[in-house]
């Protein structure tokens, strides 16, 4: 996330023959967004190659990448889409063949590696049918080359990625990254103004018009709205992972600043207090866990948007970011509150913020049934 780009999308017919993209849900069934906690079938790895912003430093984030794959692969199913395949099993053979017999690796070219953002987000209708939902990915709003990234998903359904009976529904004519939004798999939408109002995404909409088209997409009538929090050096109009996190349908983690001195205070003081002020369906106020404010760290004198919400929850665990400094063991125990039943594993991740994202940023999880 580097370099400013500008550009357009665009989409190609889909082959002749079988129809890949389908304009409309039979009957309009309703449908409902899974909470990440709910059980997995996979999770999607985009991998770094050279020609994309990583190339300045790939082998320091490919070895970051080798240790989130060991660690997803060791519990579920893991999905790569590559531009090389051969390159990319040559830095897995350092994994062990329990982690090698998770993995499937799928040939398609990337301009980059957010795949929480390029990936396609899955939904369950009433007849407990999975559909996978392909939005458009515009690089946060046309600040990057996206037109690669777009077509990911698509074509990993095309080779087989998915399971046989899911369906992918093309939503192109909406903009939509999944680090924009959070789910408690019940109708809750949690989500930040920032990001979904702002402009080159669907700017030609009200917060009203992008709401039903979301309950209609999602199945979502309960909206939660943030309109404060942000992270210095953030290049995702403050994507609603890396400040709060959904953790079970009454808990919600989110980063804390307690130093005053800091540019973050103000913002996130104002959203520490509108999540206290947040109810749920029933008028309950949310179980708040605060997470600390990742110490700063800088690149080429650029302060980065290092944060602990930036957090993946998966079968059996919870995958976390480190930086290599002491926060990182408060931010492991006031997880560990929020995840009692699961295992907290840090990995990692200064390499990720080098390019503004961590390591939610770079995943994407699929229910389960939805990977062969």
């Amino acid at each position: 996330m580097t370099t400013l780009h500008l550009f357009f999308i665009q989409r190609g017919k889909p082959p002749r023959g079988k129809q890949i993209y389908h304009k409309k849900t039979p009957k309009q069934m309703k449908r409902r967004l899974p909470a990440e906690w709910e059980p997995q079938s996979a999770i999607q790895l985009t991998w770094p190659h050279a020609d994309t912003d990583w190339g300045y430093m790939l082998e320091e984030v490919q070895a970051c990448y080798l240790n989130v794959a060991r660690e997803i692969s060791k519990r579920e199913r893991l999905i790569i889409a590559c531009k090389d395949k051969e390159e990319v099993e040559q830095q897995l053979a350092k994994l062990d063949d329990t982690c090698l017999k998770n993995i499937s690796i799928h040939e398609t070219d990337n301009n980059d590696t957010w795949a929480r953002d390029h990936g396609g987000i899955t939904v369950e209708d009433e007849q407990h049918r999975y559909s996978i939902l392909d939005f458009r990915f515009n690089g946060w709003g046309m600040k990057f080359a996206a037109n690669k990234d777009n077509y990911i998903t698509k074509k990993l359904h095309e080779k087989g990625a998915f399971a046989d009976n899911v369906r992918l529904i093309d939503h192109n004519q909406f903009v939509l990254e999944g680090g924009s939004i959070e789910s408690d798999g019940k109708g809750t939408l949690l989500t930040t103004e920032e990001c979904l109002l702002s402009l080159n995404r669907n700017e030609w909409m009200s917060k009203t018009e992008i709401e039903q088209y979301l309950a209609k997409a999602f199945g979502f009538d309960h909206f939660l709205w943030l309109q404060h929090g942000y992270l210095a050096g953030d290049d995702t109009d403050s994507h609603v992972d890396t400040l709060a996190r959904l953790c079970d349908e009454r808990t919600i983690a989110y980063v804390c600043c307690e130093d005053t001195k800091d540019e973050h205070y103000n913002a996130l003081k104002a959203m520490e207090d509108e999540l206290k002020a947040l109810r749920d369906k029933s008028g309950n106020p949310y179980r708040l866990i605060a997470l600390p404010m990742a110490d700063y760290a800088e690149a080429d004198g650029e302060r980065l948007p290092a944060t602990y919400a930036n957090f993946l929850i998966m079968n059996g665990a919870v995958l976390m970011p480190t930086y290599g400094t002491a926060k990182d063991e408060l931010a492991k125990a006031q997880l560990a509150k929020a995840f009692p039943d699961r295992e907290i594993v840090g990995i990692n991740c200064f390499a990720l913020i080098k390019q503004h994202g961590s390591l939610h940023c770079i995943t994407m999880q699929y229910p389960e049934g939805v990977v062969k």
